[in-house]
């Protein structure tokens, strides 16, 4: 018996695959819990067309990301922020920060939970380096210069 998945079986398969399986399992566990729907000749080209929707929507996703890859790779941002005489910063710096500097200096709005610190908090003064996931496969660095307002 060949059924479509409906979300993630484990050791079988995951959501929108085609699999066969034994007639009792797809007809006595699968497709009553709600895991899988028996695969008809409709169904089979209704998963095939989502299936390639799917993957024109991804692949623009990432084109997009690459490109705004492009704008930020090699890009360093000034971050103002008190800071005591020793180089110590008054609070610390975080992702909001790096992403509000972004956001300020170059006019790229990326949200700050896809931006990753070297360091969880920034604490002093200097030279750091950011890490931005744009895509699971696309990631850029940024440098960040941290230094005090006068």
């Amino acid at each position: 018996m060949e059924v479509i998945l409906k979300q993630d079986v484990q050791n079988l398969g995951y959501t929108d695959d085609l699999v066969k399986v034994k007639d009792g399992y797809g007809r006595n566990y699968l497709i009553p819990q709600g895991f899988a729907v028996l695969a008809t000749e409709s169904r089979k080209k209704m998963l095939a067309e989502t299936l390639k929707q799917r993957a024109f929507k991804a692949e623009k996703i990432k084109k997009e990301a690459e490109f705004l890859a492009g704008k930020i790779e090699g890009l360093t941002l000034k971050i103002l922020t008190k800071a005591s005489e020793k180089g110590t910063i008054f609070g610390s710096v975080n992702t909001i920060a790096v992403a509000n500097a972004l956001k300020e200096q170059h006019g790229i709005e990326v949200d700050r939970r896809k931006i990753i610190l070297k360091d969880d908090h920034i604490k002093e003064l200097g030279n750091y380096t950011a890490q931005v996931n744009l895509h699971k496969e696309i990631k850029v660095e940024i440098g960040l210069e941290v230094i005090a307002e006068e």
